[in-house]
């Protein structure tokens, strides 16, 4: 590896390290607590994709993210954190090449009414529900693992109600960079007692001018609107759920004047038995990126099987250990469009050790591994 990567890595490591000691420095005022967490991650995959969109790729990379900071909680029993660190994202190929570190420091507030407030620059990775991967691909959500902004969430997967809302400023405008920011909205609810509940997602997405941009350059919006229906079932040793929708874009290029407005039906099966978990994911529609052959992941940062008129997902996953700490899982994930068909293989680990006991899992409600 060059000397100047190898001194660039050192300074975000001495960066980090700093961070870490102005925190401790906070610990011993009253009531006052040291709180610290270490969040790792590795994958490696092969993919098959099936024309020049979605090549053919195998890799591997591990992403390693260790946080301190201090806590108290008010008079009210609200829980106040102020949290600094590091997200460091490394590909493993022969040299250090692609690596990229990002900072981490954010403060996070949570009621007693079960309400979280978290600003600054924070792990994606605390957000209680995943995007849909027509609003955030896989690959994204590898190399792009920090979140700088806003988020609000309430509830989770256990409550009859919850919600998120987020602002994530991804790129600041520059002479050569366009500003980038998306505002997320998502939320459900159950039906009383019943099985069946609904949720939506709206997300709005927009992109910039750079500085001083040429003439024509012009301004994007990208707005998503997607209402679900859902029924959660249980059939013997297997529960999962079933859920359906529909999805609408509205994207323009203000140069132009004129609204694309693709639409669509969206579905999903889901369905877990002891250590496995299988998913269908079903689209049927029009192009839902009808900008991307000009602007790309800066604009539509979903997974581009989305443009097909037709798209089935199939994953099945098996969970070889689960637990609090650690869950190491392989999948296997097939594309099925009305052109193309692609394979991929994936075999993954999280592992997690924090102060305050934090699992690895979404949901309190763990998978029992096959060891």
């Amino acid at each position: 590896m060059h000397n100047s990567k190898l001194h660039l890595l050192s300074r975000h490591i001495a960066y980090t390290i700093f961070v870490m000691f102005v925190l401790l420095g906070f610990v011993p005022a009253r009531g006052q607590e040291f709180v610290w967490d270490v969040d790792f991650n590795t994958v490696f995959a092969n993919r098959e994709g099936g024309d020049n969109m979605r090549i053919d790729q195998t890799f591997l990379f591990t992403r390693l993210e260790p946080e301190l900071g201090v806590q108290f909680v008010d008079s009210h029993q609200n829980t106040h954190r102020l949290k600094g660190g590091v997200s460091w994202y490394q590909p493993l190929n022969d040299g250090l090449d692609g690596y990229k570190v990002q900072p981490l420091l954010y403060y996070q507030g949570t009621t007693q009414r079960g309400w979280e407030f978290t600003l600054g620059a924070f792990p994606r990775q605390m957000m209680r529900h995943a995007l849909p991967r027509y609003l955030w691909s896989d690959s994204l959500n590898y190399c792009h693992a920090v979140v700088r902004g806003v988020m609000i969430q309430y509830g989770n997967e256990s409550n009859s109600r919850w919600m998120q809302a987020f602002v994530d400023w991804r790129q600041m405008q520059s002479h050569t960079r366009r500003e980038a920011f998306n505002v997320v909205l998502s939320g459900g609810m159950d039906f009383g007692h019943s099985p069946v509940y609904a949720l939506a997602h709206i997300e709005y997405n927009h992109l910039a001018k750079r500085k001083n941009a040429p003439e024509g350059e012009g301004v994007n919006d990208d707005a998503t609107i997607n209402p679900m229906l859902g029924c959660r079932y249980t059939l013997g040793n297997v529960t999962g759920h079933v859920e359906a929708g529909a999805i609408v874009q509205l994207q323009r290029w203000r140069a132009e004047e004129k609204w694309h407005t693709p639409a669509g039906f969206i579905g999903n099966i889901h369905a877990r038995w002891r250590w496995l978990e299988f998913d269908e994911n079903i689209f049927a529609g029009r192009d839902l990126f009808p900008l991307y052959e000009r602007y790309g992941s800066q604009l539509n940062m979903g997974d581009t099987y989305y443009r097909s008129k037709f798209y089935s997902r199939t994953d099945l996953r098996g969970h070889l250990f689960n637990n609090d700490l650690v869950d190491v899982s392989a999948v296997l994930t097939y594309h099925a469009t009305d052109r193309i068909t692609g394979f991929w293989q994936q075999l993954s680990c999280r592992f997690y050790i924090g102060g305050k006991g934090k699992s690895v899992n979404r949901s309190e409600d763990r998978l029992k591994p096959i060891f």
